[in-house]
């Protein structure tokens, strides 16, 4: 699954300090090899250079 800039996902980084945690894409960059990968954005900062692997959509209940 490949996401698009303002969709919300959650973070899978046990290295991350973000993990678990909800953001939002702010970029989307294509890597030399063809691959995608994330720039986002959460409550108290970003995270660069994210895979795809690492994230995952986040649950679109807060809008009803």
């Amino acid at each position: 699954m490949s996401f698009d800039e303002d969709d919300r996902v959650v973070l899978s980084d046990e290295h991350s300090e973000f993990d678990g945690q909800e953001g939002r894409i702010t970029q989307v960059m294509e890597t030399m090899f063809g691959d995608a990968t994330y720039t986002v954005s959460f409550e108290d900062g970003q995270e660069t250079g994210v895979p795809e692997s690492d994230l995952s959509p986040a649950d679109a209940t807060d809008d009803e």
